[in-house]
């Protein structure tokens, strides 16, 4: 059980691992919905349109290390990746030794949802970290609190604070406080738990940390959970075949984010942890893991799932995994082929994600959306000194906007002097831009406006929109986002000059 070899390979391929996403961080260009939480980090706030504040504030301590770069941005969510690893090998340890801490490190690093998704500053990082060493804290309290003379209401206390630390990072991980309160109330050795203190504390504990992000809710009228709520939970659509259809989208983005060889077995672990056992502590895991999941096989009966969102499932299926009972020749072999056939994969899309090798068409290739904005911004900034230098152009406020804040994010990221640009969001969903000042807020009359849209054939709609807004508007440039030699999206630029104060409906 105890192998200090095998807990020194764990550690040395955490290190080895974090040293990996690092460099390709900081090489591959940042992604749309990583500019936008970027500019969220300029402007540090108890809460977001979109989500709790965690993310930002990473952002924003990489970012005063090393400036506006893509590792900065990365930075400490990479580290925090690596955070989730070293809590899986800490439960693991804690519950099977050290080899099989080596095997749930080995494992979970070799998945793709791992390999290549904690390499992105997104709130799934840090929510996945607090969430992992929650789990850490919850199964020593529980050991503690089997043992004579334990004392896990100091554990408990952690487990809180870990768990209020996760729900401000994203907001789905209140599923795991919940998968808990229905392990303890359908495990009859943990039923006794109601009774002790340390759980209550843990309550206590997590709605302190999570009080900042209540109280910003409730200065701006819930917007960010009910978006939330709406953003999974609201009307169906499609019907039954679309229900369907998001159904199947769901199962195959998970296999492919894990492996199908490794799914099979993480699903084997966790059917096996609901046999009958004294303590209960591998059924709580199972318990924990069948919660999450169908939570979101729940949610995606009414809207489509992003493949990543389950990923807090896997945390207690890999532990699992790494605790079950000895496999036979025959199940170790096609272990090992699961864990050779998830990192290859994992090695292949990151590859990729440097250079293109696999025969995907730009527009469908999710990693292309990264790059080309490097290029439109000096297109833009090009363009902006020259409209500037027009006789027309007359002494008036310039401004910079795009209609979605993808866009918006990348221009101001990518731009030298990292301005302010607004997401005008006249036709899209509503965002964080939509809680700062606007430009119909900042600008007086007479300003003008640089615009990016998406190239169309037609007017495009946003243009419609404007047409009443100002006394001139002129097309623009093309500029076609690229990577290597294929195109995966096409912006033109737009200026629009004499703003006359009105300003249209979304």
């Amino acid at each position: 059980m105890d192998d200090s070899r095998a807990w020194r390979q764990a550690l040395t391929i955490i290190a080895g691992t974090t040293l990996l996403r690092l460099l390709v961080g900081a090489l591959v260009p940042l992604f749309p919905d990583e500019a936008y939480y970027w500019d969220w980090s300029r402007t540090l706030e108890a809460g977001y349109f979109d989500h709790p504040p965690m993310i930002a504030l990473l952002i924003r301590a990489g970012t005063t290390i090393f400036g506006y770069h893509a590792i900065g941005v990365r930075l400490f969510p990479i580290l925090a990746g690596s955070g989730v690893l070293l809590a899986i090998a800490f439960t693991a340890r804690e519950l099977a030794g050290d080899a099989a801490a080596r095997l749930a490190v080995i494992v979970f690093a070799c998945m793709p949802v791992a390999a290549v998704g904690l390499i992105l500053a997104t709130p799934d990082a840090p929510m996945l970290c607090a969430v992992a060493w929650s789990m850490y804290f919850v199964v020593r309290a529980l050991v503690a609190g089997s043992e004579p003379g334990g004392r896990p209401v100091l554990l408990w206390c952690a487990a809180g604070a870990t768990i209020g630390l996760a729900m401000t990072s994203k907001y789905t991980s209140v599923l795991f406080p919940a998968a808990l309160l229905i392990a303890f109330v359908s495990h009859p050795r943990l039923q006794n738990k109601f009774g002790e203190l340390g759980p209550y504390i843990a309550v206590v504990v997590a709605a302190l940390v999570l009080a900042p992000v209540l109280w910003w809710n409730a200065t701006h009228d819930w917007v960010s959970f009910r978006f939330q709520f709406t953003h999974g939970f609201g009307t169906p659509r499609g019907g039954v075949p679309g229900a369907l259809t998001r159904e199947a989208e769901l199962l195959g983005g998970q296999i492919l984010l894990v492996s199908p060889i490794l799914f099979f077995f993480l699903a084997r672990a966790v059917r096996r942890a609901f046999e009958p056992t004294p303590d209960g502590h591998h059924a709580t895991l199972a318990i924990v893991s069948v919660c999450c999941a169908a939570f979101f096989v729940y949610s995606a009966t009414r809207r489509s799932v992003e493949a990543n969102w389950p990923a807090v499932a896997y945390l207690p299926a890999v532990v699992l995994l790494a605790a079950d009972t000895p496999l036979t020749e025959r199940a170790a072999r096609w272990l090992r082929r699961g864990i050779a056939l998830g990192a290859t994969l994992s090695l292949l899309i990151l590859v990729h994600a440097l250079v293109p090798v696999l025969p995907i068409p730009a527009r469908s290739d999710q990693i292309a959306k990264a790059y080309g904005w490097d290029r439109l911004a000096r297109h833009f900034e090009s363009h902006r000194d020259v409209a500037m230098s027009r006789p027309s152009f007359g002494k008036t406020d310039l401004f910079f906007a795009a209609e979605r804040y993808q866009d918006a994010s990348e221009l101001a990221f990518n731009l030298r002097e990292h301005p302010r640009v607004f997401s005008l969001n006249l036709i899209g969903r509503a965002n964080q831009y939509d809680l700062w000042d606007t430009f119909n807020v900042k600008a007086t009359g007479g300003a003008s406006l640089v615009l990016v849209l998406d190239d169309e054939p037609s007017e495009p709609r946003a243009i419609r929109k404007l047409t009443c807004c100002f006394q001139r508007i002129d097309r623009g440039e093309g500029v076609a986002l690229t990577r290597g030699d294929q195109t995966s999206a096409r912006k033109r630029l737009w200026f629009l000059q004499g703003w006359n104060g009105q300003w249209p409906r979304r």
